[in-house]
């Protein structure tokens, strides 16, 4: 099994940033910088970009994307923005076929399948902590609940020579992936069916997680109940009772119609929404190299999509929420949040305790 190296991984994300720098519009939020390309590093660029002319001699591939939110998420945005640069810089002998709403699964069924070697689907965009389940305990760092301060301390870890050895995780593990690119959708909060003010109303409490370990910790550091529900079920989970609140990006909230069923909304902010995007061995092995480099400039240039969009967007989204009734509530003091977390911090940073403090220390 071919492992992307760390030195030919910011080679090519590197040329290829270079490219978005030239025909990307506006600079970038949340920490993101852009620099000016000098003609020998625009014609690398290029070059990594993939051929135009060599396109028309590229095979014809069609590569299955799977989104579990829709396409009105920054999420779906973020998926329909890296099919339009894969088509456009493989000429089109690409063609990237999003499937979102969770049409095809959750998370983690899709990572069943093709971490069991099915073919059905080539892309998936997953939380970063969803490989923690198979063994990628850095992905598990950025889970960690108040990990990043705030945006752009995260895309100061995004955009760092430290990313790419996180992306390249599931390849030195044997696992038959490899990660494209990181994005973020939001600082997740919880949200519950009875309104609460405040940290000591969790208490009790039967909260859906996703059988992640970090999420159960820190549902058990709050007091509450962690209880197992899929993405699929938790609309009905919330309506019938077998759970009293979960806990979402704010965009993915509303999106998924959540507060019809839990109309409260609390802005703790325990964790910032990490994602990245990965590509089965499978389907990186049917692309040309001119097409292997056209998806990875098309990756740099989501990259810089996501962190231009998503602020912007889940402010819009908080502004809708409040103005339709959902009740808001902010958390000014958040340190009652950290201090009920401290155990599961320290359970599941202690064996990486020096790469986590990498990650501390890129807080703007």
């Amino acid at each position: 099994m071919k492992m992307i190296s760390r030195r030919s991984f910011m080679a090519v994300a590197g040329a290829a940033t270079a490219a978005v720098a030239l025909t990307a519009c506006g600079g970038s939020k949340s920490g993101s910088t852009s620099t000016a390309a000098s003609t020998s590093t625009a014609a690398s660029a290029s070059a990594a970009a993939g051929d135009a002319a060599a396109a028309a001699n590229d095979p014809k591939v069609t590569l299955v994307y799977a989104e579990v939110n829709p396409l009105d998420t920054i999420v779906g945005q973020t998926g329909s923005h890296f099919k339009e640069k894969v088509e456009e810089l493989t000429g089109g002998s690409v063609v990237v076929d999003v499937q979102a709403s969770g049409v095809l699964g959750s998370e983690n069924d899709v990572l069943d399948a093709i971490l069991g070697g099915s073919t059905s689907i080539d892309i998936s965009r997953i939380s970063a902590f969803a490989l923690t389940s198979y063994g990628c305990n850095k992905s598990k760092l950025l889970s960690i609940p108040f990990t990043f301060e705030n945006r752009a301390h995260f895309w100061n870890f995004a955009n760092s020579e430290l990313a790419p050895e996180f992306l390249n995780e599931p390849q030195e593990l044997g696992l038959p992936v490899r990660g494209l690119f990181y994005g973020e959708e939001g600082f997740r909060h919880f949200f519950t069916v009875k309104p609460v003010s405040g940290i000591a109303d969790f208490k009790g409490l039967k909260l859906r997680v996703s059988n992640d370990p970090v999420m159960n910790g820190m549902v058990e550091g709050l007091g509450a109940n962690p209880t197992v529900v899929s993405f699929g079920e938790l609309y009905s989970a919330l309506q019938t009772g077998v759970v009293d609140g979960a806990e979402q990006p704010i965009a993915n909230y509303k999106s998924n119609a959540f507060p019809e069923v839990a109309n409260n909304l609390i802005l703790d902010g325990h964790t910032l929404g990490a994602v990245q995007a990965v590509i089965t061995d499978n389907a990186w092995g049917k692309l040309t190299a001119n097409q292997q480099a056209a998806v990875m400039a098309a990756a740099a240039d989501t990259q810089k999509f996501n962190a231009d969009l998503s602020e912007t967007a889940e402010n819009k989204v908080l502004e809708e929420l409040r103005s339709s009734g959902c009740n808001v509530v902010d958390v000014d003091d958040k340190t009652p949040w950290q201090e009920a977390c401290a155990k599961v911090i320290k359970d599941n940073t202690s064996d990486q305790a020096e790469l986590y403090q990498k990650l501390l220390d890129m807080k703007a």
